[in-house]
């Protein structure tokens, strides 16, 4: 099993974080970011990674240091799950449709971390939740995972459900991408050998 858990404390979070990457969807997720929470578990759900996130951080300051540390944490703990990145399908891609939003999501788990983020919220806030924290962790979780990470809104017009398709669509791609090919169970999918 592809498993990996990583600790991170600094003087503005502290964060506890574990993923299977060949589980079922499950999720244990508490940060104190009501709104943050439920993007985790339909991560979670949606990508069938178990994802557990426990995190304490300085909230009355603002939410900010606490999503960008998760997305820290998540994404080292998922490119210490992959190992040397053996046999997977690498990449990954997806449309998907919320309501009236659509967007889109491609990805590399190239080990060479790159973000492209083509969204734009038609509100400052989904509820207490500032809108931009969601660039702010898919950019964390990228860098630290190792990904080539395209996301891009094709059009909305409701900032929850414009978050919701984006985060729903990185589960989709990484549930592709992720995915051992049983043509290449043991081999690095890169004609250099490795991906890192």
């Amino acid at each position: 099993m592809r498993k990996a858990e990583i600790a991170r404390s600094t003087t503005e979070t502290s964060i506890k974080a574990s993923v299977n990457l060949d589980g079922t969807g499950t999720f244990a997720v508490k940060t104190g970011v009501g709104f943050f929470d439920h993007m985790m578990e339909q991560l979670a759900r949606h990508s069938l990674i178990d994802i557990e996130i426990a995190a304490s951080g300085d909230l009355h300051i603002d939410d900010h240091h606490t999503v960008e540390d998760a997305g820290i944490a998540l994404g080292q703990a998922v490119a210490k799950a992959l190992g040397e990145r053996k046999g997977i399908r690498r990449y990954g891609s997806c449309d998907l449709p919320m309501d009236e939003a659509l967007s889109r999501c491609a990805l590399d788990i190239s080990g060479r971390p790159f973000l492209i983020f083509k969204v734009n919220f038609p509100t400052a806030k989904i509820g207490t939740f500032d809108t931009e924290l969601v660039r702010e962790w898919f950019q964390a979780f990228a860098m630290n995972a190792g990904i080539t990470l395209h996301i891009e809104n094709v059009y909305g017009a409701n900032s929850h459900h414009i978050a919701e398709s984006c985060f729903k669509a990185l589960a989709r791609a990484l549930r592709d991408a992720l995915e051992i090919d049983p043509r290449q169970q043991n081999r690095i999918p890169s004609t250099k050998g490795t991906l890192g």
